[in-house]
């Protein structure tokens, strides 16, 4: 069966909810399709004239609105990763033949699923964001819900997509918040600095 694919510059993770606003007459099509059939799409991520193949499917969780012209607000979440087999251009918007990829059955480590939520509660305490529970994160999926919580770029998120089991992800998850946690300190070091110039004590 063919699915219908929803090139975009961003990529869809497993277990994490996603906006979107559906404005072109080809992707009103399919979305209306979509929810007619209570079928899946897939979103691949979008580069330069092409798209990468591996992507993740998409469920329709909420239409958050709908605009007179068919323009609407959805909200979806992500399934399961695929990869492209082969591209279908019959219809306006593109199909694909996919491949339905599953995980290794190597969970993460403990240690690891224990450190890697400590870190991720540092960078939201320095973003001022609230930390999300993650009692209810799917096994397997915890690392996907980590990326997921916070503006990550694309091209680490497209790798987490790609890996292939939670311990591997996890780790990288860990090494990625270890990278970026030194910066997130001197920038939140700056600010209170600056914010406490020009006061009179």
């Amino acid at each position: 069966m063919l699915l219908p694919l929803f090139p975009l510059d961003l990529v869809l993770l497993p277990g994490v909810p996603l906006p979107l606003h559906i404005f072109e007459p080809r992707y009103k099509e399919m979305i209306k399709e979509c929810l007619e059939k209570k079928s899946q799409f897939g979103i691949v991520r979008a580069k330069e004239e092409a798209f990468v193949n591996t992507g993740c499917t998409a469920e329709i969780i909420n239409v958050l609105k709908t605009y007179p012209d068919g323009r609407m607000n959805i909200l979806v979440e992500g399934q399961k990763r695929f990869e492209v087999l082969q591209v279908n251009q019959e219809r306006t918007f593109l199909q694909a033949e996919v491949f339905y990829l599953d995980d290794d059955s190597e969970p993460a480590a403990a240690k690891d699923i224990e450190k890697a939520l400590a870190l991720h509660g540092q960078i939201m305490e320095l973003a001022g964001a609230r930390v999300e529970e993650t009692e209810k994160t799917n096994a397997g999926q915890l690392a996907y819900r980590l990326a997921g919580s916070l503006p990550f770029d694309p091209d680490f998120q497209q790798a987490l997509l790609e890996m292939n089991s939670e311990a591997e992800r996890v780790r990288a998850i860990m090494s990625f918040f270890e990278r970026i946690l030194p910066a997130l300190h001197r920038s939140a070091r700056t600010k209170q600095r600056a914010g406490g110039n020009g006061h009179v004590k």
